[in-house]
């Protein structure tokens, strides 16, 4: 074999060796941004399940603020948003607020609420017990739900917090999850 030849063989290996590292660190993206979060306290990540611990008391000599923000992601054409916009409670005590969301297409689609709270150190203090987040969505063509998301303020929240934001981002996922939900006319 000549010189060229050997010259293009060891480019196209050192091409395919680096097509299969970056695929390989595009699967590693994800975890690596999840510990990244959790190492440092940002962006307002809640837990991904739903919360199994116990809260003791309620902190009846504090009020906080809760405000609830929706937002659709870039293609998803659902309306979603929150019954009120915000709530007053006392850290400890459980509360409720449902989502609603309206599929105004002709077809089935999936989606999947991805949630944030703010300020980022609360975050920890934001214990959802139940939650459509946890989930995809799946509605019909011109179904409307109430989706509940049941939470608790920690009485531990730093005590210069007097207001939280849950802010959900709707993203449609009915292409990804179209064949592994077997649904008809997803496709």
């Amino acid at each position: 074999m000549n010189e060229e030849g050997l010259s293009t063989k060891r480019l196209v290996g050192r091409l395919l060796l680096l097509v299969v590292g970056m695929f390989g660190f595009g699967f590693l993206l994800v975890p690596i941004y999840d510990v990244m979060c959790e190492a440092f306290g940002i962006n307002g990540k809640t837990s991904s399940s739903a919360f199994q611990g116990s809260v003791q008391g309620v902190d009846e000599e504090r009020n906080v603020r809760v405000q609830f923000i929706s937002s659709n992601a870039e293609g998803m054409i659902w309306s979603f948003g929150p019954e009120a916009a915000e709530i007053v409670l006392h850290p400890g005590e459980a509360h409720t607020m449902n989502f609603i969301a309206h599929n105004p297409t002709d077809r089935p689609m999936v989606a999947q609420a991805i949630p944030s709270v703010s300020p980022s150190k609360a975050a920890a203090y934001f214990h959802k017990t139940e939650c459509f987040c946890f989930t995809q969505q799946v509605l019909q063509p011109g179904e409307r739900v109430e989706m509940p998301v049941r939470f608790i303020v920690d009485p531990g929240l730093p005590g210069d917090v007097r207001r939280l934001t849950l802010a959900y981002t709707l993203f449609d996922v009915t292409e990804r999850m179209a064949a592994s939900l077997d649904l008809a006319g997803l496709h």
